[in-house]
């Protein structure tokens, strides 16, 4: 199976809730995690290309094609269980108009959630689902 990648950043209380949030929800073992700051992260964010002065927070790697900010998040949204692929109905709106929320989230999230000193490890069960 083709895992979908979800980098986000290790040392955010908000991501490191979001990445469990998604693991739990993960009922068909779709996705794969692994920290932006990781040997892993950084060479997958490279061979994107994607400029980390730009994009901090989440990427998230589906079919060889990266995709971040809120197009990452809603991309997530649709292989969740629930209602949660409905949020893909926000994709009708453009980056620009969708990012502005998400960008002013992600530029308060260790002010709100705070930060820790290192990136998550993740416990042994859960570390098949880690790069």
């Amino acid at each position: 199976m083709d895992h979908k990648i979800i980098l986000f950043d290790g040392v955010c209380n908000l991501c490191n809730s979001s990445v469990t949030f998604v693991i739990k929800r993960d009922k068909q073992n779709r996705f794969k995690f692994t920290a932006l700051q990781s040997d892993i992260g950084k060479e997958l964010i490279q061979s994107h290309g994607i400029d980390t002065n730009k994009v901090d927070s989440i990427i998230f790697i589906e079919n060889g094609k990266a995709y971040t900010k809120s197009t990452a998040a809603l991309r997530i949204s649709k292989y969740l269980g629930g209602a949660y692929p409905v949020m893909m109905i926000f994709m009708i709106f453009p980056p620009f108009l969708r990012n502005i929320v998400y960008d002013w989230i992600a530029r308060n999230r260790y002010k709100w959630y705070g930060k820790k000193e290192s990136c998550m490890i993740p416990t042994p069960e859960l570390k098949s689902k880690f790069l």
